[in-house]
């Protein structure tokens, strides 16, 4: 079964083409939100996340998001050892889900790209500014947060280097005809 990777940083649109995917009977299986379920739901990874963060990360069986963040935050070695033990939960979970497609925004940058074998990765782009917009309708946020959370990922460009599809999602080029187009060449 053919594996199709859709990334693009924040504010790129990527949920908004699986939505669009979707209309076409395309099941895109979320990253983010299947990690937040695992983190819910999995007793092996709840164990892994105590032995990293301390018993103090659930109560009662709930992820304490406040503790986790603490952690996230404190190091770079945090957020890398959380990744290691959320991501290949994922990864296991995405192999299990029957869906060929995936979306990721941190495909390339969690070095998730290599923890399945994909055929194809196609990065969802947008300028800049169209980014800014959309994050800070969208989450309420300043401008300078905003710029933050676009700061903290790879850069667009590189991401579009490492992918083999492009989707323009600029709000000028036509983007059922291009996602006609991917759909057509990854068959």
């Amino acid at each position: 079964m053919m594996k199709i990777a859709i990334t693009g940083g924040i504010g790129s649109g990527k949920s908004f083409v699986c939505r669009e995917l979707a209309k076409r009977g395309i099941e895109v299986y979320d990253c983010d939100a299947a990690a937040k379920r695992l983190m819910r739901s999995d007793e092996q990874l709840q164990a892994a996340l105590k032995l990293l963060v301390g018993n103090e990360v659930y109560a009662d069986g709930v992820l304490q998001k406040p503790v986790l963040a603490q952690f996230l935050l404190a190091s770079e070695t945090n957020k890398l050892a959380v990744n290691d033990v959320v991501h290949p939960a994922v990864a296991r979970d995405f192999e299990q889900s029957g869906k060929n497609w995936l979306e990721s925004a941190i495909l390339f940058d969690s070095g998730f790209v290599h923890r399945t074998r994909f055929d194809y990765v196609v990065c969802v782009t947008a300028p800049q500014e169209v980014r800014l917009q959309r994050i800070m309708q969208r989450d309420q946020i300043s401008r300078q947060k905003a710029e933050e959370w676009i700061n903290a990922q790879l850069p667009q460009a590189d991401v579009v280097l490492q992918s083999d599809f492009e989707i323009r999602n600029d709000g000028k080029e036509d983007l059922n005809l291009q996602i006609d187009r991917l759909l057509n060449q990854v068959k």
